[in-house]
């Protein structure tokens, strides 16, 4: 199989259910467009038989991979893993229910490939209108609130931060995933403030999405561990262990 250009790095945790159908339609778009890609399925401590169906579609297909994480660690955990263990040149992470479909993904690649861009994010909130089926009015809420903490407390202007679809090109990736230090739900915040440290580009993108009431997520814990989480951010980068590219590359490097 030639090189990947295209690295499409999917999370998931009891996902047995929804992954095989999601695999299909990943690898029936790589099919059509006849794009040189890999998909990496980051199974994260699977209590039911995730691992076995990507296996299978593994033993067939040899664009999908499966990676074991060590145990349940969460989707930051998840992602870092899949991004540091993906060869193409441009990478992309999506939630495994595909609540944005995988076509969008080409509106994040123009986006990076035109060179306005080092990191391109789905948005959901640019263009409501995308959304084919909105969340609950709970979680809209939750949302707002947690992005005006965003504001606050990392000074970051995103208009969504949480859709789980965004790509990278490599030299973005190899700076921000080193470094990362939170594991749970709210890492896409932490890969911001650190792509706005680098000095990296991003750029939001709407895309079309729609809420899966199978959602992982539950709004008060998850919703709690997240704004703890916002502040652990805060305080790890005014405590200084937040490397710069350059020192992570050299840990990067004595590790390898």
């Amino acid at each position: 199989m030639p090189a990947p250009y295209y690295s499409i790095v999917v999370p998931a945790f009891n996902e047995a259910e929804r992954i095989g159908p999601s695999l299909d339609r990943i690898l029936a778009f790589i099919q059509e467009r006849n794009w040189a890609a890999e998909i990496i399925v980051v199974n994260d401590g699977s209590r039911d038989n995730t691992a076995a169906v990507v296996n299978e579609f593994a033993r067939l297909n040899p664009k999908v991979r499966l990676l074991d994480n060590p145990g349940n660690r969460g989707k930051g955990y998840s992602v870092r893993n899949g991004m540091m263990n993906a060869a193409g040149q441009v990478l992309l992470f999506t939630d495994a229910d595909l609540s944005s479909p995988i076509e969008e993904a080409e509106k994040l690649f123009a986006i990076i490939e035109s060179g306005q861009a080092d990191i391109a994010i789905g948005s959901r909130y640019l263009r409501s209108e995308l959304q084919t089926r909105k969340q609950p009015l709970y979680r809209r809420l939750l949302g707002r609130t947690f992005n005006l903490a965003l504001r606050t407390i990392l000074g970051l202007s995103y208009a969504d931060t949480q859709c789980g679809f965004k790509a990278f090109t490599r030299k973005a990736a190899i700076s921000i995933f080193p470094g990362m230090k939170i594991e749970g739900w709210g890492f896409d915040p932490e890969i911001l403030f650190l792509a706005r440290r680098y000095g990296l580009r991003v750029v939001e993108v709407p895309v079309s999405w729609a809420h899966d009431h199978r959602s992982k997520i539950n709004p008060v814990l998850d919703g709690a561990r997240m704004f703890s989480e916002l502040m652990r951010v805060r305080v790890n980068s005014m405590s200084g262990k937040y490397l710069s590219p350059t020192a992570q590359a050299r840990v990067v490097t004595k590790t390898a």
